[in-house]
Protein backbone atom coordinates (compact mmCIF):
# COMPACT_ATOMS: atom_id res chain seq x y z
CA UNK A 1 0.00 0.00 0.00
CA UNK A 2 1.43 3.05 -1.12
CA UNK A 3 2.03 5.41 1.60
CA UNK A 4 0.49 8.95 2.09
CA UNK A 5 2.32 12.12 1.54
CA UNK A 6 1.77 15.89 0.71
CA UNK A 7 2.76 18.28 -1.59
CA UNK A 8 3.14 22.11 -0.85
CA UNK A 9 4.36 24.69 -3.33
CA UNK A 10 6.24 27.71 -2.61
CA UNK A 11 6.80 30.64 -4.92
CA UNK A 12 10.66 31.99 -3.86
CA UNK A 13 12.14 35.63 -4.89
CA UNK A 14 15.18 35.09 -5.87
CA UNK A 15 18.75 37.84 -5.49
CA UNK A 16 18.16 39.29 -8.77
CA UNK A 17 14.02 39.77 -8.20
CA UNK A 18 13.12 37.13 -10.59
CA UNK A 19 10.47 34.08 -9.41
CA UNK A 20 10.94 30.42 -8.65
CA UNK A 21 8.66 27.73 -8.09
CA UNK A 22 9.21 24.73 -5.90
CA UNK A 23 7.36 21.65 -4.69
CA UNK A 24 8.15 20.30 -1.01
CA UNK A 25 6.67 16.70 -0.82
CA UNK A 26 6.67 15.00 2.70
CA UNK A 27 5.49 12.08 4.37
CA UNK A 28 5.45 13.07 8.02
CA UNK A 29 6.35 16.82 8.36
CA UNK A 30 8.86 15.89 10.69
CA UNK A 31 11.88 15.47 8.17
CA UNK A 32 15.06 16.41 8.97
CA UNK A 33 16.98 16.08 5.51
CA UNK A 34 15.69 17.08 2.16
CA UNK A 35 16.90 16.07 -1.22
CA UNK A 36 16.96 18.93 -3.87
CA UNK A 37 16.16 17.81 -7.45
CA UNK A 38 16.01 20.44 -10.30
CA UNK A 39 17.09 20.58 -13.97
CA UNK A 40 17.74 23.85 -15.82
CA UNK A 41 15.64 23.98 -18.53
CA UNK A 42 13.22 21.39 -17.74
CA UNK A 43 10.52 20.82 -15.13
CA UNK A 44 8.65 17.49 -14.57
CA UNK A 45 6.85 17.80 -11.12
CA UNK A 46 7.64 14.48 -10.12
CA UNK A 47 11.18 12.99 -10.95
CA UNK A 48 11.20 9.25 -11.05
CA UNK A 49 13.75 9.50 -7.69
CA UNK A 50 11.26 10.90 -5.49
CA UNK A 51 9.45 8.11 -3.84
CA UNK A 52 13.21 6.42 -3.20
CA UNK A 53 13.24 9.76 -1.27
CA UNK A 54 10.53 9.76 0.90
CA UNK A 55 11.23 6.19 1.25
CA UNK A 56 14.32 6.78 2.86
CA UNK A 57 12.74 9.02 5.20
CA UNK A 58 13.59 12.28 3.54
CA UNK A 59 11.34 15.37 2.08
CA UNK A 60 11.95 15.98 -1.43
CA UNK A 61 12.08 19.47 -2.90
CA UNK A 62 11.19 19.71 -6.83
CA UNK A 63 12.20 23.20 -8.38
CA UNK A 64 11.33 24.86 -11.56
CA UNK A 65 13.55 27.13 -13.26
CA UNK A 66 12.75 30.73 -14.27
CA UNK A 67 13.99 29.29 -18.28
CA UNK A 68 11.28 26.00 -18.37
CA UNK A 69 11.72 24.17 -21.79
CA UNK A 70 13.55 27.06 -23.52
CA UNK A 71 17.30 28.14 -24.16
CA UNK A 72 16.55 31.71 -25.03
CA UNK A 73 16.74 32.65 -21.06
CA UNK A 74 18.80 29.94 -19.80
CA UNK A 75 22.18 31.56 -18.25
CA UNK A 76 23.59 29.58 -15.38
CA UNK A 77 24.66 32.17 -13.41
CA UNK A 78 21.00 33.21 -13.37
CA UNK A 79 19.57 29.65 -12.84
CA UNK A 80 21.99 29.24 -9.79
CA UNK A 81 20.33 31.90 -8.30
CA UNK A 82 16.88 30.04 -8.49
CA UNK A 83 18.81 27.33 -6.43
CA UNK A 84 20.48 29.68 -3.93
CA UNK A 85 16.65 30.85 -3.43
CA UNK A 86 15.57 27.11 -2.89
CA UNK A 87 18.42 26.30 -0.12
CA UNK A 88 17.45 29.78 1.67
CA UNK A 89 14.14 28.38 2.25
CA UNK A 90 14.81 24.98 3.01
CA UNK A 91 17.12 26.35 5.47
CA UNK A 92 14.40 28.67 6.65
CA UNK A 93 11.91 25.35 7.30
CA UNK A 94 14.67 23.54 9.56
CA UNK A 95 15.97 20.99 7.58
CA UNK A 96 19.34 20.53 9.04
CA UNK A 97 20.59 18.48 6.00
CA UNK A 98 20.25 19.60 1.77
CA UNK A 99 21.23 16.98 0.02
CA UNK A 100 21.48 17.92 -3.78
CA UNK A 101 20.83 15.45 -6.28
CA UNK A 102 21.47 16.52 -9.86
CA UNK A 103 20.53 13.82 -12.83
CA UNK A 104 21.77 14.80 -16.14
CA UNK A 105 21.54 18.31 -16.93
CA UNK A 106 20.64 18.89 -13.06
CA UNK A 107 24.22 17.45 -12.46
CA UNK A 108 26.06 20.73 -14.16
CA UNK A 109 23.63 22.84 -12.80
CA UNK A 110 24.51 21.86 -8.78
CA UNK A 111 28.20 21.21 -9.26
CA UNK A 112 28.24 24.98 -10.52
CA UNK A 113 26.20 26.05 -7.94
CA UNK A 114 27.98 24.21 -5.10
CA UNK A 115 31.24 25.83 -6.25
CA UNK A 116 30.28 28.95 -6.26
CA UNK A 117 28.41 28.44 -2.90
CA UNK A 118 31.70 27.11 -1.25
CA UNK A 119 33.66 30.34 -2.35
CA UNK A 120 34.07 33.92 -0.87
CA UNK A 121 31.30 35.57 -1.42
CA UNK A 122 34.23 38.00 -2.91
CA UNK A 123 35.78 35.34 -5.08
CA UNK A 124 32.69 34.16 -7.07
CA UNK A 125 31.90 34.57 -10.20
CA UNK A 126 31.26 38.37 -11.03
CA UNK A 127 30.12 38.09 -14.90
CA UNK A 128 28.40 35.55 -17.16
CA UNK A 129 30.21 34.73 -20.32
CA UNK A 130 28.38 37.44 -22.62
CA UNK A 131 29.36 40.19 -19.81
CA UNK A 132 26.41 40.71 -17.53
CA UNK A 133 27.09 41.03 -14.26
CA UNK A 134 25.33 38.96 -11.66
CA UNK A 135 24.66 38.95 -7.84
CA UNK A 136 26.66 36.33 -6.76
CA UNK A 137 28.67 37.86 -4.30
CA UNK A 138 25.76 39.28 -2.60
CA UNK A 139 23.46 36.64 -2.68
CA UNK A 140 22.68 34.00 0.44
CA UNK A 141 24.37 30.66 -1.05
CA UNK A 142 23.83 28.41 1.82
CA UNK A 143 26.56 25.16 1.42
CA UNK A 144 24.52 21.85 0.82
CA UNK A 145 25.04 18.87 3.18
CA UNK A 146 26.35 16.27 0.21
CA UNK A 147 26.07 15.25 -3.55
CA UNK A 148 24.15 13.03 -5.46
CA UNK A 149 24.93 12.84 -9.62
CA UNK A 150 22.53 10.46 -11.11
CA UNK A 151 23.63 9.94 -14.79
CA UNK A 152 25.49 13.29 -14.99
CA UNK A 153 26.70 14.35 -18.39
CA UNK A 154 30.08 16.82 -18.05
CA UNK A 155 28.13 19.90 -18.36
CA UNK A 156 25.59 21.15 -21.07
CA UNK A 157 28.52 22.79 -23.08
CA UNK A 158 30.31 19.57 -23.04
CA UNK A 159 27.99 17.89 -24.02
CA UNK A 160 26.93 19.53 -27.24
CA UNK A 161 30.93 20.01 -27.61
CA UNK A 162 30.80 16.21 -28.46
CA UNK A 163 27.73 15.81 -30.22
CA UNK A 164 27.72 19.20 -32.62
CA UNK A 165 27.94 18.31 -36.63
CA UNK A 166 31.19 19.90 -37.47
CA UNK A 167 30.23 19.03 -41.33
CA UNK A 168 28.20 22.21 -41.34
CA UNK A 169 29.95 24.55 -43.92
CA UNK A 170 27.33 27.45 -43.07
CA UNK A 171 25.49 28.17 -40.43
CA UNK A 172 23.02 30.05 -42.54
CA UNK A 173 22.63 26.80 -44.46
CA UNK A 174 21.83 23.80 -42.48
CA UNK A 175 21.84 21.92 -45.43
CA UNK A 176 25.66 22.67 -46.49
CA UNK A 177 27.94 19.88 -46.06
CA UNK A 178 31.80 19.27 -45.75
CA UNK A 179 31.49 15.38 -47.17
CA UNK A 180 34.81 14.91 -45.80
CA UNK A 181 33.57 15.42 -41.81
CA UNK A 182 30.17 13.84 -42.59
CA UNK A 183 29.60 11.69 -40.02
CA UNK A 184 26.61 10.14 -41.91
CA UNK A 185 28.22 9.70 -45.21
CA UNK A 186 29.40 5.59 -46.13
CA UNK A 187 32.39 6.85 -47.33
CA UNK A 188 33.08 7.99 -43.86
CA UNK A 189 32.31 4.45 -41.95
CA UNK A 190 28.55 5.04 -41.32
CA UNK A 191 25.79 2.60 -41.46
CA UNK A 192 22.17 2.44 -40.86
CA UNK A 193 21.24 1.32 -37.30
CA UNK A 194 20.80 -1.29 -35.72
CA UNK A 195 24.04 -2.08 -37.02
CA UNK A 196 27.14 0.01 -35.82
CA UNK A 197 29.37 2.31 -37.67
CA UNK A 198 33.00 1.95 -37.86
CA UNK A 199 35.16 5.17 -38.11
CA UNK A 200 38.67 5.73 -38.08
CA UNK A 201 40.50 6.56 -35.87
CA UNK A 202 41.95 9.65 -38.33
CA UNK A 203 39.11 10.26 -39.46
CA UNK A 204 37.77 10.79 -35.69
CA UNK A 205 40.57 12.80 -34.45
CA UNK A 206 40.05 15.34 -37.52
CA UNK A 207 36.15 14.83 -36.16
CA UNK A 208 37.13 16.29 -32.57
CA UNK A 209 39.22 19.10 -34.12
CA UNK A 210 36.56 20.09 -36.26
CA UNK A 211 33.78 20.05 -33.41
CA UNK A 212 35.86 22.27 -31.38
CA UNK A 213 36.77 24.87 -34.22
CA UNK A 214 32.73 25.11 -34.92
CA UNK A 215 32.02 25.42 -31.34
CA UNK A 216 35.04 28.54 -31.37
CA UNK A 217 33.20 30.05 -34.71
CA UNK A 218 30.23 30.23 -33.00
CA UNK A 219 31.19 31.70 -29.82
CA UNK A 220 33.61 34.49 -31.94
CA UNK A 221 29.85 34.81 -34.04
CA UNK A 222 27.92 35.37 -30.51
CA UNK A 223 30.42 37.93 -29.09
CA UNK A 224 30.31 40.24 -32.73
CA UNK A 225 26.59 39.95 -31.89
CA UNK A 226 26.91 41.09 -28.40
CA UNK A 227 29.47 43.66 -29.13
CA UNK A 228 27.28 45.48 -31.90
CA UNK A 229 24.67 45.90 -29.56
CA UNK A 230 26.93 47.07 -26.51
CA UNK A 231 28.15 50.00 -28.59
CA UNK A 232 24.95 50.60 -29.87
CA UNK A 233 24.21 50.63 -26.33
CA UNK A 234 27.31 53.06 -25.29
CA UNK A 235 25.73 55.76 -28.07
CA UNK A 236 22.07 55.50 -26.72
CA UNK A 237 23.58 56.28 -23.06
CA UNK A 238 25.86 59.20 -23.83
CA UNK A 239 22.55 61.19 -25.62
CA UNK A 240 21.88 61.33 -29.49
CA UNK A 241 21.56 58.19 -31.00
CA UNK A 242 19.09 57.82 -34.05
CA UNK A 243 16.15 55.76 -33.68
CA UNK A 244 18.07 52.91 -35.73
CA UNK A 245 20.84 52.80 -33.09
CA UNK A 246 18.14 52.63 -30.76
CA UNK A 247 16.59 49.59 -32.57
CA UNK A 248 19.82 47.54 -32.43
CA UNK A 249 20.15 48.56 -28.77
CA UNK A 250 17.36 47.51 -27.85
CA UNK A 251 17.23 44.07 -29.99
CA UNK A 252 18.42 40.82 -28.58
CA UNK A 253 19.15 38.26 -31.56
CA UNK A 254 18.29 34.93 -31.30
CA UNK A 255 19.45 32.41 -33.84
CA UNK A 256 18.99 28.60 -34.67
CA UNK A 257 21.66 26.10 -34.84
CA UNK A 258 21.54 23.03 -36.31
CA UNK A 259 23.02 19.57 -36.80
CA UNK A 260 23.56 19.00 -32.69
CA UNK A 261 22.89 15.32 -32.30
CA UNK A 262 26.29 13.18 -34.27
CA UNK A 263 28.47 12.19 -31.28
CA UNK A 264 30.30 9.49 -33.07
CA UNK A 265 29.88 7.38 -30.00
CA UNK A 266 26.11 7.24 -30.59
CA UNK A 267 26.78 5.11 -33.87
CA UNK A 268 29.90 3.68 -33.37
CA UNK A 269 29.78 1.50 -30.19
CA UNK A 270 33.65 0.42 -30.58
CA UNK A 271 34.34 4.39 -29.33
CA UNK A 272 34.18 4.33 -25.48
CA UNK A 273 31.72 0.73 -25.36
CA UNK A 274 29.38 0.31 -23.10
CA UNK A 275 25.53 -1.64 -22.69
CA UNK A 276 24.59 1.37 -24.92
CA UNK A 277 22.67 0.64 -28.57
CA UNK A 278 23.06 2.38 -31.66
CA UNK A 279 21.09 5.82 -31.49
CA UNK A 280 21.06 8.88 -29.31
CA UNK A 281 18.52 10.41 -26.49
CA UNK A 282 15.98 11.49 -29.24
CA UNK A 283 16.12 8.32 -31.87
CA UNK A 284 17.67 6.47 -34.06
CA UNK A 285 17.80 8.36 -37.38
CA UNK A 286 20.22 10.93 -37.42
CA UNK A 287 18.84 12.67 -40.01
CA UNK A 288 15.68 13.43 -38.60
CA UNK A 289 17.41 14.13 -35.11
CA UNK A 290 20.23 16.36 -36.50
CA UNK A 291 18.01 18.57 -38.85
CA UNK A 292 14.51 18.08 -36.86
CA UNK A 293 12.32 21.22 -34.67
CA UNK A 294 13.89 19.58 -31.87
CA UNK A 295 17.21 19.19 -30.36
CA UNK A 296 20.16 20.59 -27.99
CA UNK A 297 20.71 24.45 -28.23
CA UNK A 298 17.85 24.40 -31.49
CA UNK A 299 17.25 28.55 -30.61
CA UNK A 300 19.96 30.56 -28.61
CA UNK A 301 20.24 34.06 -27.72
CA UNK A 302 24.02 35.06 -27.89
CA UNK A 303 24.19 35.26 -24.11
CA UNK A 304 22.25 31.30 -23.43
CA UNK A 305 24.98 30.04 -26.14
CA UNK A 306 27.97 31.42 -24.46
CA UNK A 307 26.62 30.52 -20.60
CA UNK A 308 24.98 27.01 -21.50
CA UNK A 309 25.66 25.57 -24.58
CA UNK A 310 29.34 26.49 -25.38
CA UNK A 311 31.66 23.63 -24.31
CA UNK A 312 34.47 26.45 -24.42
CA UNK A 313 33.07 29.39 -22.81
CA UNK A 314 30.60 27.64 -20.39
CA UNK A 315 31.05 27.62 -16.45
CA UNK A 316 28.97 25.18 -15.64
CA UNK A 317 30.72 21.89 -16.36
CA UNK A 318 32.54 19.43 -14.14
CA UNK A 319 36.04 20.41 -15.98
CA UNK A 320 35.54 23.87 -14.23
CA UNK A 321 34.13 23.11 -10.90
CA UNK A 322 34.89 19.26 -10.03
CA UNK A 323 37.83 20.36 -8.22
CA UNK A 324 36.30 22.70 -6.09
CA UNK A 325 33.58 20.37 -5.12
CA UNK A 326 34.97 19.03 -1.61
CA UNK A 327 31.54 17.70 -0.35
CA UNK A 328 30.64 14.02 0.27
CA UNK A 329 29.61 12.83 -3.43
CA UNK A 330 27.88 10.22 -4.57
CA UNK A 331 27.74 9.32 -8.82
CA UNK A 332 25.62 6.81 -10.50
CA UNK A 333 26.30 5.72 -13.91
CA UNK A 334 24.00 4.39 -16.24
CA UNK A 335 26.08 1.38 -18.33
CA UNK A 336 23.70 2.12 -21.43
CA UNK A 337 23.87 5.59 -21.24
CA UNK A 338 23.94 7.25 -24.40
CA UNK A 339 24.22 10.96 -23.53
CA UNK A 340 27.55 10.24 -21.06
CA UNK A 341 30.01 7.57 -21.92
CA UNK A 342 32.44 5.51 -20.02
CA UNK A 343 35.22 8.40 -20.51
CA UNK A 344 32.84 11.35 -19.54
CA UNK A 345 31.40 9.35 -15.88
CA UNK A 346 35.32 8.55 -15.17
CA UNK A 347 36.17 12.08 -15.78
CA UNK A 348 34.03 13.86 -13.86
CA UNK A 349 34.36 11.32 -11.18
CA UNK A 350 37.98 11.73 -11.13
CA UNK A 351 37.48 15.99 -11.50
CA UNK A 352 35.23 15.71 -8.16
CA UNK A 353 37.63 17.08 -5.16
CA UNK A 354 35.88 15.12 -2.61
CA UNK A 355 37.78 12.58 -0.45
CA UNK A 356 34.60 10.73 0.87
CA UNK A 357 32.99 10.07 -2.81
CA UNK A 358 31.40 7.20 -3.92
CA UNK A 359 30.62 5.34 -7.62
CA UNK A 360 28.62 3.09 -8.82
CA UNK A 361 26.99 1.50 -11.79
CA UNK A 362 23.94 0.37 -12.37
CA UNK A 363 22.49 -1.06 -15.92
CA UNK A 364 20.12 1.45 -17.80
CA UNK A 365 19.58 4.17 -20.71
CA UNK A 366 19.91 7.56 -19.68
CA UNK A 367 16.66 7.82 -17.69
CA UNK A 368 17.55 4.90 -16.23
CA UNK A 369 14.85 2.49 -18.02
CA UNK A 370 15.92 -1.42 -18.71
CA UNK A 371 17.83 -2.07 -21.39
CA UNK A 372 16.46 -6.10 -21.70
CA UNK A 373 12.84 -7.09 -21.42
CA UNK A 374 11.99 -8.62 -18.04
CA UNK A 375 15.48 -6.74 -16.87
CA UNK A 376 14.62 -5.02 -13.54
CA UNK A 377 14.79 -1.29 -13.99
CA UNK A 378 17.86 0.59 -13.46
CA UNK A 379 15.50 3.34 -11.55
CA UNK A 380 14.51 0.70 -8.75
CA UNK A 381 18.21 -0.11 -8.44
CA UNK A 382 19.46 2.95 -8.44
CA UNK A 383 16.61 4.69 -6.39
CA UNK A 384 17.98 1.62 -3.72
CA UNK A 385 21.42 3.27 -3.77
CA UNK A 386 20.05 6.65 -3.28
CA UNK A 387 18.37 5.28 -0.68
CA UNK A 388 21.59 3.80 1.08
CA UNK A 389 23.66 7.14 0.40
CA UNK A 390 20.94 9.10 2.53
CA UNK A 391 20.87 6.05 5.68
CA UNK A 392 24.77 6.44 5.81
CA UNK A 393 24.39 10.29 6.30
CA UNK A 394 27.92 10.16 5.23
CA UNK A 395 30.63 12.76 7.04
CA UNK A 396 32.38 15.40 5.21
Amino acid sequence: MATPFTTRPFSLRTADDQRTLGLLYSRTGHETTVVCLMHPREFTGTPYLVPDVLDAGCAAWVQAPRAIGTDLRLEHELAILDVAAGMVHLRSLGFTRIVLLGNSGGAGLYAFYTQQALRAPEKRITHSPSGRPVKLATADMPVPSDLIFVSPHPGQGKLLMNGIDPSVTDENNPLSVDSTLDPFDAANGFVPAPASSTYEAQFIARYRAAQRARVERLDAQAKEMLAVRNAARKQVKEGGASAAVKRVAAHTQIFQIWRTDADLRCWDLSIDPSDREVGTLWGRDPFASNLGSVGFARMVTPESWLSTWSGISSNASFEKCGAELTLPSFVIEYTGDQAAFPSDMAAIYASIGATNKRSEKVRGNHHGQALAEGEESGQVLAGRMVQQWLHEAPAA
